[in-house]
């Protein structure tokens, strides 16, 4: 099984990313349905994302492994973060998936927000929407003992 620990500053800009997502955007349980429109996803810079989706970032932070910074504009509110492998991007996913929310995921890049600024995003970025784990839609705050049973 593959390291589950983080640095943390990597911990602190995951932590960072999914609570924006999760108070732009609350959590879902939809998955991705068409990726057949969308355009190519190539690997960018935190900079160049931000270019592409006319935003200036603010709260930068850059770690050995991703770059973060958020982003507010008339698209919405969103985080981009750009890794500098695949590896480091798909351990960030794993490790945000549990707590929901909503991922524009490209090429060693990933933006954090709802699903309509994504969809949106998706027009100039390409990628691929992907939907953290759900976590019931009932409104309780509790999640029960059962859920995530083994993990940690």
């Amino acid at each position: 099984m593959g390291s589950r620990h983080l640095s943390g500053l990597t911990r602190s800009a995951l932590l960072c990313a999914v609570a924006v997502a999760l108070s732009a955007g609350g959590c879902s349980t939809k998955s991705d349905a068409s990726p057949g429109d969308a355009k190519v996803a190539k690997p960018a810079s935190l900079q160049r994302l931000a270019e592409q989706t006319g935003c200036s970032p603010t709260g930068q932070r850059k770690v050995a492994d991703l770059e973060q910074g958020n982003c507010k504009n008339a698209r919405g509110r969103y985080v981009l973060l750009s890794f500098t492998s695949e590896k480091g991007m798909n351990t960030w996913l794993h490790e945000a998936k549990p707590w929901g929310g909503t991922y524009l995921v490209g090429a060693r890049w990933v933006v954090v927000s709802t699903d309509r600024t994504l969809e949106t995003l998706r027009k100039d970025l390409g990628g691929e929407i992907v939907h953290g784990d759900g976590h019931g839609t009932g409104g309780g705050a509790s999640h029960g003992t059962g859920h995530g049973a083994g993990h940690g």
